[in-house]
């Protein structure tokens, strides 16, 4: 797919407008069962936190849901999540039967983009997850790193430094996931010569960033030698590491 560059700056309300997506192109009813409703299989986010799931399930239960999805037509009848899938997810478990939707006469290929830009313009997708959206804006639909800075209101820096997290090893990927690491250490990790040890290091020895840097420069200039002469969690002074 050729690279858009008008509407950049303004994220997935430009981007719908640009893709003919206007008032005027709304469909459909206003509220459709559950049941014809169904995720859609290329977002990049994978995990939804149960506990904040109930929670807005909850007050789906005592409000409604007060932002309707968007959703493109699918095959079959059934309709596909461009933005919402979490408020979907919750009113199942809240007992819902209908959602209210926004129908969007979207090509699969546009509702592709447009759910990776509105799924990485949110707060709470781990940086794993929001790297990846980045990664597939620019190799699928053939963005630059700018392009898809002002697509997303980011820094170029901070995309590219996202960006960056996906040459961890895996399983240094899923401690960043889960939380057991910070960004601030997963860029050391990846200065490092041996990164599964200084990531292993960091876990078992609680280390700051400060440290998981040293440890980080010694590895690389003496050849993994000095991994245990990191200084013990505690000792030091932390550093806020903007990525």
């Amino acid at each position: 797919m050729a690279a858009r560059k008008s509407g950049l700056g303004r994220g997935l309300s430009a981007l719908m407008e640009e893709m003919g997506a206007t008032r005027e192109a709304e469909r459909g009813p206003s509220t459709l069962p559950l049941g014809l409703v169904e995720a859609n299989p290329n977002q990049p986010r994978r995990s939804f936190a149960e506990a904040d799931l109930r929670e807005l399930a909850d007050s789906i239960r005592v409000k409604g849901v007060l932002q309707p999805i968007l959703v493109r037509q699918a095959a079959n009848g059934r309709y596909e999540i461009i933005a919402g899938e979490r408020r979907w997810r919750a009113s199942q478990m809240a007992g819902l039967h209908e959602i209210p939707v926004v129908v969007r006469d979207f090509s699969e290929s546009d509702g592709f983009e447009a759910a990776i830009i509105e799924n990485v313009q949110r707060v709470d997708l781990d940086p794993i997850e929001e790297a990846s959206g980045y990664q597939r804006l620019i190799k699928e639909f053939g963005h630059t790193q700018e392009m898809v800075a002002a697509l997303v209101g980011k820094a170029r820096s901070h995309i590219a430094n996202l960006l960056r997290l996906l040459d961890l090893p895996a399983e240094v990927q899923e401690m960043l996931r889960q939380g057991s690491i910070s960004v601030g250490h997963a860029k050391a990790v990846l200065q490092a010569n041996e990164p599964m040890a200084l990531a292993n290091a960091i876990l078992a020895r609680q280390l700051t960033v400060r440290q998981a840097e040293e440890a980080a420069r010694k590895s690389h200039l003496e050849g993994g030698q000095k991994m245990a002469s990191a200084p013990a969690a505690g000792s030091g002074r932390d550093a806020d590491v903007e990525m």
